[in-house]
């Protein structure tokens, strides 16, 4: 099949272009033979002559293959494609990185971009196992990684470019990467110093240039050494071409390396005056660039930064201060003016202060200062005989000057890089590395030199190197597939390696030249023109003699020879390197030695060259970095001018050793591309990317994938993909197997393809050339076009068919319609004509009828009103003359009643006035009477007279009552005996003397009586004096009792209001409070994982230290102990004892006796935390007394004591009553008993007097009861005494006067009332204001706690470990001893206050009741005494017996002391998961609880604190344990929340009590506050929390992206989108399998799987519901935060076929939420399904329309998705096939500025979810209706030791 078929009409093809290289071209007719007509972009047509199929223009891919992630996916493979794609994807998409078969193109963008976060590091960290994600460095790092891991090979990262490229940059986050993944959680001590090195490097290695601000201006090779666990164990590096002469010249717009301007900048700085140093325009060095700064770069924090780096390093301050010198010494050289001296040479003036300067920064003393001025103007020649000093020219001394200063800042640079090294090295070998090289692109500029050819040699090894690297893998990949396979033609450049590097070779002849003495540039480019002349690739210039050419892998390169010599050579003098041996400077003196001591007496030039540094690695086969001490072996010998080496031949030497080292690893490749000169964001200049990218290699990659088979699809990718091209029976479902797969493929291709060599069948693989692929997707579209036609003809015909038949039965109804209108008009005619005839003869006859009517109407008219108007008229005239004749008589009447009322209105008015001046006058005397104070005066004395008089009265009257008890004793005994003797006549007797005797009292009785019944006739006439006054003071109490009202009503609108805002602020601040103390937990919970994971990382520390101590002692006699040793941080600081619990199967844990030395900083921190607590208890305590004590103050004692004394007097009073009426009872009825048969009459008679005389003194006793009760009020209240005096005397008078007094107490009542709710009001709204200010106190000092602790905090993380802890707990005890000693004093002193207050109030108290008491309530209480002991007697005889049970339980555990351990073995240890899922859930908490109460119970401090402190590290070390058993996780989260949740609730608290029984109330804890072990248990709830979730994580892990993004249910929906077979990009090395662990299909089934036994788990043991929905919440989220940034990361994944799919595989997720009924059960604002909202909108994003009416209703609809996720995923959508229109760039940005109108713009710029966030956890509480009483504890727990109690 010939590729010319392909060029068809409207095909495009490529031209080349002299301005964008090449341009678009559309052909209009058919490719014939020999012309091909196009029209370009402009719309010009042109006629291209094509003389053979080769000239062709290359193809242009469709449009949807256009930016695709690996340039050879595309279906033409050439210079135009790759180069119009990498700028698609750099300037529409913004995408950096592309693949290019295994080579990483990355295209600098000038701009800093958010794709390199710690989210992205672990997104692309164990990528192979979900598929290919987007190109980036990250990715080939975490190929190359996980290469080293799988396979155990050594790997390289190759990463070349031209200056300005960002080579650095790619090597630094390659080398962040490998920090990151090759170290644990966090950044460990080796990471940090990896890292810390770039900045240095950068210091003395980098400068500005016109290309780049950060110019590396040296190659380096980074090894990183990794141990068995694939963690970074040292480092190592080596250098290469060290840009010399930048030190001593720079071109304008350029600068000096970045150190120089750092020192200038920090010459202010006091600790850097020593070094003399001023602005870097002062120093020649430093201003030749005419740049002393960069724009947006501080020289003084870039200084600050190194210096922390050299620190880092190991760098001493003393050996920085040195280093310091060197450098600041090399300045002042640079500035040392040497003049022309008056004979021939040069001179330099002893008055020069910056030679003086140099040798005082060096530590040159004075003599060695002189011999230096002289050595800087002279030079010495020896000759065979004798030794010549020769003085040197100007020029020649600046020369040997600049040489001097270039060859200190070398072995400077040498130096640091070997300390550097030194600090990253090892002790051991590694068992891994590797390696990162960072080294310069191929250049060619107009004036070539040396260092061009250096470089474009090491480029021209590292081509070949590629070469060879592909070849093979192309190799292994045929023979893998099994295919015959042919040499594969590609450019071989060892012809250019031997012309460079061969015997009589150009650096042969080089050095050749060089050990001349006289040798020149001129005399050496001449030899070559005759020994290299036999080479293809060397070239002489026609026009120049000084120069030669070598056409490289890349260009034709045309160098010039001027300097070549002298820069192989690269001399120093000899006698000024000896002065400088005589420095007292340390690192002088070691860089001098360092320099001598080297193999093979290495030149100074060398360092420069290639500056082979040291590290503490071992060699292995291939090379690699050199073991501590120097090279392969240290010599004696010095360095003499014989044997110094030229900087060619080390450069060779070096270079060698490089290759051998990337020859025994697997290479990977990044290649950088700058895009513009200019350092422009984003700007692509095509003619400056195809230069780079023919030099770095990428076409040529380019051209060797397109000469094999570059195109390579799978059997079943190939029916699926070309399914349309077979036939029906040959792609059936039931042919699945490999076999018949082949067999269709071969069937169908044979049929396609007629020429055998255009595809090769593999075992697994079908293989094409170059076209193929085109050819059938070509076909394919055909087919489909094809099929479309067809489907179009036959719907149109269809639709046409119906939509005549729907016309004609149309036109046929519109006619039907027709005919039957004119029908019906025609019969509607007819009718409407007769029915006219009809109407006509009706109205005819009504028109005759209706004239005859009105005329007969009218002359009966006339008639009637004749006749009437005669009548009426006869009848006015009778009436009027009645009317006058009734008028007269009514006048005359009238005329005389008035003068009859006249008169006696006036005699009625002279009566009225003489009676109202006689009543005015009456009332005036009545008035001043009743206004007399005497008069009232005079009342109320003579009723306290009668007060005084009846109280009297009645102690008479009780006095008599005595004698009376006393007969009553005596007639009891008398009656004994009468009924012993039967004598009646005694009996009689007495009873006759005792009637006697109450006749006489009745009597008595009596004339009282009469004498109160007249006191109340005088009450009875002052009460009518007084009803006038009553009647006036009726209209003032109506008055007063609607200002009540008004008031009232008033007061409680005001009351009203006041609550309201009080409600709504308290409301306010609960919610302010609310919010700072979830943000307060959340962070305390994030501190609590970090302190988690730094205990971990503790431990795993300790554990590599002690393995590493124990390594070497292994051939020593003593046996080390065996088994790994705990760090103290499994020990709870919670109690100050070491007891450790012995843990059978971990003898170095758990079972371990002896004591940790070194202690858990964490726990300290703890400690700190819990204090803190205790303190803040404390301080609310002190307040709560505070406002007691206030309130106690301010309550008045004399209220309660009135009311005491009130109810006391009543109570006595009523008892004497009632036993005084029951004795008089009793004895009148055995009185008329005995006597009923002698004295019938008499026995009557007393009975009515004595009932008589019972009722009249209960009346008085009444009365007596309320006039006290009115004296009191009297005396009380003073504006309102009188009045109540007078009603209290108005109330004596009995029930007649009640109702006139009802209206007068009612008034004084309400005014009682109101002043008592006024009170309670202005009371109520003072304690509102003191709870409102000691809540808004409160918030304050939360808010400024928290402060401190976070600079508390901030402070620690700048300490190592040790301090922090010691710092944080010096600060915490010194403020925690200051803060108690003021609270002990406070404390002291309100306590000594209370107990005052106390003391007097008692005292106040008992003076009140002392003086009330009475001689009546002392009998009273006697009587008291009696009445109840005999009703107790009598309820005892009643009631039945109660029975006491066997066993009363309390509820508790008892143990003893030393049983802790056993106990928490037993119950914590041996407990077994399935064990305890057949168990109460939470009964070991119950038990725990249980033993606890029982330590409160008999209040024992230090049982309680050992027991919890026991079981709570036994809970900690159990976890830390087995913390993969979710099993045991999940058990011992249920315990400790119940445990939790069970001190809540027996704490006594209220606020935890509000569900209790009364029983459980009872069972609460009596003695000891637990509080600080609840925050404790919190904690551990919370950690056990996190490492169930962490678990599950892990578990669902691998199978997030399978199931959400690669899971396809609707088979056949999804196309795919690699036609050319490039399903991913080919790999660095063997192919492995990178696939899913689980089938695609089944994944979602298995992630379903998982989750169900999760959550079958939880419910298993008993987990809160709240509790489980808040960790589905958690796990959710982190499923849709990994597929969504797997999703952002895959360029393929983002199409709409692809997003109905991942929708579809989140409902089987909803669903499954629903069918658990996991929702709403949390607190919290979002649910469960709420969290996969981002990817549910990702999906809907990439089905949704994208047109510019639907910009809108996409910003809106992608709410949970940030503006950079939305701009992503519309970056990466890709069309399925040709047959979808792309996303227009214009609708990305309508987009981006409509997503702008967002706020918060820092959190819309994120790209990436992260996944490690974690949502706050809660413990709702949680009351349990268990009562403790019926718990036991079943044998298989095995606790004999605990005692129910």
């Amino acid at each position: 099949m010939s590729t010319a078929v392909l060029y068809t009409k409207d095909a495009k093809v490529w031209l080349p272009d002299p301005v964008n290289v090449w341009k678009i071209g559309k052909i209009l007719e058919d490719f014939k033979s020999d012309s091909l007509k196009l029209a370009v972009e402009t719309g010009e047509e042109i006629k291209v002559p094509i003389k053979d199929i080769k000239d062709l223009p290359p193809l242009r891919n469709p449009e949807f293959l256009i930016g695709g992630n690996d340039l050879t996916s595309l279906s033409y493979l050439h210079e135009p494609a790759v180069l119009h794609t990498l700028k698609v994807r750099f300037m529409n998409y913004n995408a950096i990185y592309t693949y290019c078969g295994i080579v990483l193109v990355a295209i600098n963008p000038y701009q800093e971009l958010s794709i390199y976060s710690q989210d992205t590091v672990l997104a692309y960290r164990n990528r192979n196992q979900y598929g290919s994600l987007d190109p980036h460095i990250f990715a080939v790092a975490e190929e190359a990684f996980t290469k080293m891991e799988r396979e155990s090979q050594d790997q390289s990262i190759i990463v070349s470019g031209e200056s300005g490229a960002g080579k650095t940059v790619s090597a630094k986050y390659a080398m962040r990467y490998f920090a990151t993944a090759g170290g644990s959680s966090t950044e460990t001590q080796v990471e940090r110093k990896v890292l810390a090195s770039s900045p240095i490097m950068e210091a003395i290695g980098n400068a500005k240039t016109t290309r780049n601000d950060n110019s590396s201006r040296f190659g380096k090779y980074i090894e990183l050494g990794f141990n068995k666990d694939y963690h970074i164990q040292g480092a190592g590096m080596r250098t290469y071409l060290l840009e010399k002469s930048r030190v001593v010249f720079q071109s304008a717009e350029e600068r000096n390396y970045h150190i120089f301007y750092q020192l200038c900048a920090a010459s202010s700085l006091p600790e850097m005056a020593y070094l003399q140093l001023q602005h870097q325009d002062h120093f020649l060095y430093t201003r030749q660039g005419g740049c002393p700064s960069i724009e947006g770069v501080d020289d003084l924090a870039e200084f600050q930064e190194t210096r922390r780096a050299l620190l880092l390093l190991g760098f001493s301050e003393d050996q920085q201060a040195d280093i310091f010198r060197l450098l600041a010494g090399i300045l002042h050289l640079g500035n040392v003016t040497i003049v022309d001296a008056d004979h021939e040479g040069s001179n330099i003036s002893k008055t020069d202060t910056y030679l003086a300067s140099f040798c005082s920064l060096v530590g040159l003393d004075v003599a060695s200062s002189e011999e230096l001025r002289k050595w800087l103007c002279f030079r010495q020649i020896v000759s065979m005989k004798e030794v010549f000093t020769k003085p040197m020219t100007k020029a020649e001394a600046s020369f040997a000057r600049d040489a001097l200063a270039k060859h200190i800042y070398s072995l400077l640079f040498q130096k640091i890089v070997s300390m550097i090294n030194k600090s990253l090295a090892s002790s051991s070998r590694p068992h891994r590395f590797i390696g990162v090289l960072d080294i310069y692109g191929f250049e060619t500029f107009e004036w070539n030199s040396f260092e061009q050819f250096c470089i474009n040699y090491a480029n021209e090894k590292l081509q070949q190197q590629f070469n060879q690297h592909v070849f093979k893998l192309e190799q292994e990949e045929y023979v893998r597939e099994k295919i015959d396979w042919t040499f594969i033609d590609f450019y071989d450049n060892q012809p250019c390696i031997d012309l460079i590097e061969k015997p009589l070779g150009i650096l042969d002849l080089l050095d050749e030249e060089c050990r001349v003495p006289k040798g020149a540039d001129q005399a050496w480019v001449e030899k070559l023109y005759i020994q290299c002349k036999k080479y293809d690739q060397f070239v002489k210039p026609r026009l120049s003699n000084s120069a030669f050419i070598i056409v490289h892998f890349a260009d034709r390169v045309e160098y010039q020879c001027l300097g070549f010599v002298e820069k192989n050579r690269d001399t120093v003098l000899e006698e000024q390197v000896q002065v400088l041996r005589s420095s007292s400077n340390g690192i002088v003196r070691q860089l001098i030695l360092d320099e001598e001591t080297i193999v093979g007496g290495r030149s100074p030039a060398a360092a420069a060259a290639g500056s082979r540094s040291v590290v503490g690695t071992v060699p292995r086969g291939g090379g690699s970095l050199m073991v501590p001490g120097g090279a392969s072996g240290r010599q004696s010998n010095t360095m003499t001018k014989q044997n110094r080496r030229t900087v060619g031949s080390q450069f060779r030497e070096s270079l060698t050793l490089l290759m051998n080292t990337l020859n025994a690893t697997t290479p990977h490749y990044v290649r950088c591309i700058k895009p513009n000169d200019s350092k422009e964001s984003f700007v692509f200049e095509p003619r400056r990317a195809v230069q780079q990218l023919r030099a770095c290699g990428v076409l040529e990659t380019v051209r060797i994938s397109a000469a094999g088979f570059p195109s390579r699809l799978t059997y079943e990718e190939f029916i699926v993909r070309y399914r349309v091209l077979f036939h029906s029976r040959q792609c059936q479902r039931k042919q699945r197997d490999l076999s018949h797969q082949r067999e269709a493929c071969e069937s169908v291709l044979s049929t396609l393809i007629t020429e055998d060599d255009k595809f090769k069948f593999g075992a697994n693989k079908i293989f094409f050339r170059a076209g193929q692929v085109a050819y059938l997707e070509k076909r394919r579209t055909d087919k489909l076009r094809a099929c479309g036609i067809l489907i179009q003809r036959m719907i149109r015909g269809w639709f046409y068919r119906k939509r005549y038949l729907k016309l004609r039965l149309a036109v046929v109804g519109v006619q039907r319609f027709c005919r039957g209108h004119l029908a019906r008009r025609k019969a509607q005619h007819l009718r409407e004509t007769r029915s006219a005839i009809t109407i006509q003869r009706h109205v005819r006859g009504f028109l005759q009828r209706r004239s005859y009517t009105r005329l007969r109407q009218t002359v009966l008219g006339l008639q009637t009103y004749g006749r009437g108007f005669l009548a009426r008229k006869k009848y006015l005239q009778l009436v009027c003359n009645s009317k006058a004749v009734i008028i007269q008589k009514m006048v005359r009447s009238f005329l005389a009643r008035r003068r009859y009322l006249r008169a006696r209105k006036s005699i009625i008015l002279l009566q009225c006035c003489w009676r109202r001046w006689l009543a005015r006058r009456q009332y005036k005397a009545l008035r001043a009477e009743a206004r007399s104070i005497e008069h009232v005066k005079n009342l109320n004395k003579g009723l306290e007279n009668k007060i005084i008089s009846m109280q009297q009265r009645i102690e008479e009257m009780n006095k008599e009552l005595i004698p009376l008890r006393q007969k009553q004793n005596d007639y009891a005994e008398l009656k004994i005996q009468c009924e012993a003797n039967r004598g009646l006549a005694n009996e009689l007797k007495v009873s006759v003397g005792r009637i006697g005797e109450l006749e006489l009292l009745v009597k008595q009785l009596q004339t009282q009586l009469d004498r109160e019944r007249d006191e109340k006739m005088d009450l009875v006439l002052e009460r009518e004096r007084l009803d006038k006054h009553n009647e006036e003071l009726n209209s003032r109490i109506d008055n007063i009792q609607k200002e009540l009202l008004n008031s009232a009503e008033t007061n409680q609108t005001r009351s009203q209001e006041a609550e309201d805002a009080i409600k709504r602020r308290l409301d306010q601040e609960r919610a302010i409070l609310a919010q700072e103390y979830d943000q307060e937990r959340a962070a305390y919970q994030k501190l609590l994982q970090d302190y988690h994971e730094m205990e971990e990382r503790m431990e795993e520390a300790e554990r590599e230290l002690e393995r590493l101590r124990e390594e070497p002692g292994k051939t020593s006699k003593s046996e080390t102990v065996r088994g790994h040793s705990r760090n103290a941080s499994n020990v709870s600081t919670l109690s100050n004892t070491s007891e450790l619990i012995a843990d059978p199967e971990d003898d170095g844990g758990y079972g371990s006796v002896r004591l940790v030395p070194n202690r858990s900083d964490s726990e300290d921190v703890g400690l700190v935390l819990k204090l803190q607590q205790r303190l803040k208890t404390v301080e609310k305590d002190k307040a709560t007394l505070a406002t007691r004590v206030e309130e106690l103050e301010r309550e008045s004692p004399t209220a309660d004591v009135r009311r005491a004394q009130d109810m006391i007097r009543l109570q006595e009073l009523e008892m004497e009553n009632a036993k005084i009426k029951e004795d008089l009872k009793n004895l009148r009825r055995q009185s008329a008993t005995e006597h009923e048969g002698h004295l019938s009459r008499s026995p009557d008679m007393l009975m009515s007097q004595f009932e008589a005389m019972s009722d009249e003194l209960d009346r008085r006793r009444e009365e007596c009861i309320q006039l006290r009760t009115v004296l009191a009020n009297t005396t009380l209240g003073g504006e309102l005494g009188e009045q109540t005096a007078l009603n209290a005397s108005r109330l004596n008078g009995g029930e007649p006067f009640a109702e006139d007094n009802e209206i007068l107490l009612a008034f004084e009542t309400q005014k009682r009332i109101i002043r008592h709710l006024e009170n309670e009001l202005q009371e109520e709204k003072a304690a509102s204001q003191r709870k409102i200010q000691i809540e808004r106190d409160e918030v304050e000092r939360l808010r400024i706690d928290n402060e401190r602790q976070a600079k508390v905090l901030a402070g620690a993380l700048h300490r190592t470990p040790q301090g922090q802890t010691d710092a944080v707990m010096q600060h915490e005890i010194s403020r925690l001893t200051a803060d108690n000693l003021d609270l002990q004093e406070k404390n002291d002193l309100l306590s000594e206050q209370l107990k005052k207050y106390r003391s007097q109030m008692k005292l106040s108290k008992k003076m009140k009741q002392d003086g009330l008491m009475t001689e009546q309530q002392e009998i009273t209480q006697e009587v008291h005494e009696t009445v109840h002991s005999s009703r107790r007697n009598e309820r005892s005889e009643s009631l039945p017996v109660v029975r006491k049970k066997d066993t009363n339980y309390l509820g508790m555990f008892d143990f003893n002391m030393g049983d802790e351990k056993q106990i928490a073995r037993n119950l914590v240890y041996e407990l077994k998961p399935r064990v305890a899922s057949t168990l109460l859930p939470g009964l070991p908490a119950y038990i725990i609880f249980m033993c606890v109460r029982h330590a409160d119970y008999i209040n024992n401090d230090e049982k309680i604190r050992s027991f919890l402190t026991l079981i709570i590290n036994a809970i900690r070390r159990l976890i830390k344990k087995r913390y993969e058993d979710l099993d045991t996780s999940v058990v011992w989260l249920v315990n400790t929340c119940r445990l939790l949740h069970s001190l809540k609730q027996y704490s006594g608290e209220k606020t935890f009590q509000e569900e209790n029984t009364p029983k459980q109330n009872e069972q609460c804890l009596r003695n000891f506050d637990l509080s600080e072990y609840r925050q404790v248990l919190s904690d551990i709830a919370v950690w056990i929390y996190q490492a169930v979730i962490k678990f599950m994580e892990e578990r669902v892990q691998q199978l997030i992206v399978t199931a959400v993004l690669e899971h396809e249910a609707i088979s056949g929906l999804s196309s795919h989108k690699q036609p050319v077979g490039q399903s991913g990009r080919a790999r660095s090395g063997s192919t492995r399998d990178t696939t899913s662990p689980v089938d695609p299909q089944e994944a979602i089934a298995h992630l379903l799987r998982e989750l169900t036994i999760f959550h079958q788990v939880l419910q298993l043991y008993g987990v809160d519901p709240p509790l489980i929905a808040q960790a589905f919440r958690q796990v959710f989220y982190y499923i849709c935060a990994c597929a969504l940034n797997n999703l952002l990361l895959r360029k393929e994944m983002c199409h709409w076929s692809k997003g109905i799919q991942i929708r579809y595989n989140i409902s089987h997720l909803e669903q499954w939420v629903r069918d658990q009924h996991i929702h709403g059960q949390d607190t919290m604002s979002a649910s469960i399904a709420d969290t996969l909202q981002p990817i549910i909108q990702a999906a809907q994003l990439l089905q949704a329309r994208k047109s510019d009416d639907d910009v809108t209703n996409i910003c809106v609809m992608c709410s949970r998705l940030t503006s950079a996720q939305i701009i992503k995923i519309l970056n990466l959508y890709t069309p399925a096939d040709e047959l979808e229109d792309r996303i227009p760039i214009s609708f990305i940005r309508k987009v981006q500025e409509e997503l702008q109108k967002r706020n918060d713009p820092q959190a819309q710029s994120k790209l990436l979810m992260d996944t490690k966030h974690a949502f706050t956890v809660r413990f709702p509480y949680s009351p349990s209706s268990i009562k403790l009483e019926d718990i036991d504890i079943p044998a298989v727990l095995n606790l004999p030791m605990l005692k129910k109690v």
